[in-house]
């Protein structure tokens, strides 16, 4: 796990700086493919994917998300076999991402939003680097000064480690950023880096936080909403 003292190069200023944002669920309408991807997982693993399972892999990385699995069909997680499971899962969500990835609603204005307000852009994902790409692809690589995958960090999300990553890269304190998330394990994951959340829900409900502010939708979000997002939670 990242020291969040050690992580972190920019001291805080109580103001808006940058914003983090998770890809799936969050910038692209992607859990749709993950729920296919993962559900012929468990049929080609040996049974269907009971609605808790799939619930609990929502956000996970993807060795969390193998080991829920695994648990579920009671097979033995042993690293070769989780590692060929990986291999199946990925090249299956390779051809689903080729085939096109849609945007959440107001996603792509929100990141030129994010640009025109000159805030520091990052993308923050449990999904590996090697999927990432194809995403990259459709999200514009111009949206963002850094991208942290989850197979770049010790521990993916629920642990901050992908949060203090990309506030190092940037150069901020965690404080001083807004991250984007949709999912529980995100929401949790950027809160105990230090940031401020902001939820918008997907395809699951997100438990109420202190630190958690929340929005239906990235439709209409305006530079000045996301600093008095920020100051409404720092304050």
């Amino acid at each position: 796990m990242f020291d969040r003292t050690s992580a972190v190069s920019g001291r805080p200023t109580g103001t808006l700086r940058a914003v983090l944002w998770d890809m799936d669920g969050t910038l692209l309408e992607s859990e749709n493919l993950w729920d296919i991807g993962v559900r012929e997982l468990s049929l080609h693993l040996g049974g269907p994917m009971s609605e808790e399972t799939r619930q609990a892999t929502i956000g996970a990385s993807s060795y969390n998300a193998l080991i829920t699995v695994f648990a579920a069909l009671d097979l033995d997680p042993h690293p070769d076999a989780l590692a060929d499971a990986k291999h199946w899962l990925y090249t299956r969500m390779g051809k689903l991402f080729e085939a096109g990835l849609p945007w959440r609603p107001g996603a792509q204005q929100a990141l030129r939003t994010v640009r025109a307000a000159e805030l520091g852009s990052a993308l923050v994902t449990n999904t590996d680097r090697e999927l990432c790409e194809f995403a990259l692809d459709t999200l514009g690589r111009e949206h963002f000064d850094h991208s942290v995958c989850g197979d770049e960090v010790p521990e993916g999300k629920p642990d901050p480690a992908p949060y203090l990553r990309a506030a190092h890269l940037l150069g901020v304190d965690p404080v001083d950023c807004l991250a984007v998330e949709d999912s529980p394990t995100g929401a949790a994951a950027a809160e105990a880096a230090g940031c401020t959340v902001l939820v918008i829900p997907s395809i699951t409900t997100v438990p109420e936080s202190p630190r958690r502010i929340f929005r239906t939708t990235l439709e209409g979000l305006t530079a000045p909403d996301l600093f008095a997002l920020h100051r409404q939670e720092v304050a």
